[in-house]
């Protein structure tokens, strides 16, 4: 869903700007800082995108990352899929399962950025017959970047999505995203997202999008996003979950 020309502007901005707070979920851009070592992060989340075509929902979904190491952070996501085609009957069931691996290899200073990778393959456990998955297992390699001032936070990046399932194409996709920690328990913040044409008949979308997290307490947070497209293919887009921590040390 995005243009390759617009990829250098996502990652210099994400290199330029500033902040520092959670990243990835709500939203569709990640950042390279992972789970600290020894430490656990799970979701349990809903997700909803409407196109001209139908409706397509991920959830209940639960995701689940670990930080194995320092440095790096293991991941993985089992969701409920389910969609109503226009004009057609409605189908649930279990989606493709994502694992994945994120590894920072640059740690932040006070003048340079955090930089690291989240390759991801999303297996193909979902009945592709029924419009609950890829059909084959398909690819993410993105590269993140992440800058930090005061209660600001600013992290972005650019990747390449490989996906060999019959009539869908290879693509680029990127995004960049600002948000402010706004008191002690609520974050908010806005995204630019944007993929090249997924299918061959297909064809790419830019997303804005807006959402925070508000910190219920006790390693509790609750995560909410929502936009639409503004440029390319129609989408509305929307995420609910709520996210808990825990590990050594608290």
């Amino acid at each position: 869903m995005m243009r390759l020309r617009l990829l250098p502007l996502a990652v210099l901005t994400a290199v330029l700007a500033f902040g520092h707070s959670a990243a990835g979920p709500p939203f569709l851009t990640d950042d390279p800082e992972p789970v600290p070592y020894r430490h656990w992060e799970a979701y349990l989340f809903s997700t909803w995108d409407r196109t001209p075509g139908g409706t397509d929902v991920q959830g209940p979904a639960v995701e689940v990352n670990f930080g194995a190491a320092p440095g790096l952070q293991l991941h993985l996501v089992v969701p409920r899929a389910a969609g109503r085609p226009r004009g057609d009957v409605s189908r649930s069931g279990l989606g493709d399962v994502e694992v994945g691996a994120k590894l920072r290899f640059v740690r932040e200073t006070k003048h340079r950025p955090q930089i690291g990778i989240f390759p991801m393959a999303e297996l193909a456990t979902g009945d592709a017959t029924r419009g609950l998955g890829n059909g084959r297992t398909w690819y993410r390699i993105p590269l993140w970047i992440q800058k930090s001032r005061g209660p600001w936070t600013t992290y972005g990046g650019a990747g390449w999505i490989v996906n060999p399932a019959r009539g869908q194409r290879d693509h680029a996709f990127g995004g960049v995203l600002a948000q402010r920690a706004i008191g002690e328990r609520l974050t908010l913040g806005g995204e630019i997202f944007a993929e090249g044409a997924d299918a061959a008949s297909g064809r790419g979308t830019t997303l804005a999008n807006a959402g925070g997290y508000l910190d219920l307490g006790r390693g509790f947070s609750l995560l909410f996003s929502a936009g639409r497209s503004i440029r390319g293919e129609r989408h509305d887009v929307a995420y609910l979950g709520l996210y808990r921590t825990w590990g050594p040390g608290g």
